[in-house]
């Protein structure tokens, strides 16, 4: 499966949870940490914590892909799924204007989610 099609999914899944400003930023020529990065934010920790879980659920029995490494279930303002080609960041709005990443990766291009075949967006 391409990485381009894995941004997809993740983004369906955290839209089917009702995830908030998701931003697909392709980063691949700027670092070789991944290629996507998908950012998103959540109303609350019950709601982030949610959509991570629809993230994992999703692409674990949909497409039989686990993420890599998983942080930040403990506190919940950002959980960061890591699946190799794709970094999905989970926030609280706060936690989110606090690190900025889309500022912090602003040379990186964003990619709309209609141009991932995404209709609802």
């Amino acid at each position: 499966m391409e990485v381009k099609e894995q941004v997809k999914y993740i983004c369906e899944a955290l839209l089917e949870r009702k995830g908030h400003e998701i931003e697909v930023l392709r980063i691949e020529e700027l670092t070789t940490l991944a290629e996507y990065f998908v950012i998103c934010s959540a109303t609350s920790t019950t709601q982030v914590k949610a959509l991570a879980d629809s993230v994992e659920f999703h692409l674990k029995h949909d497409h039989d892909i686990m993420p890599h490494h998983v942080e930040g279930f403990e506190s919940s303002s950002w959980i960061l799924l890591d699946y190799g080609g794709v970094l999905v960041h989970i926030f609280l709005p706060e936690t989110r204007d606090f690190y900025r990443l889309e500022n912090l990766w602003k040379d990186g291009e964003k990619i709309s989610l209609s141009d991932l075949g995404i209709d609802n967006a």
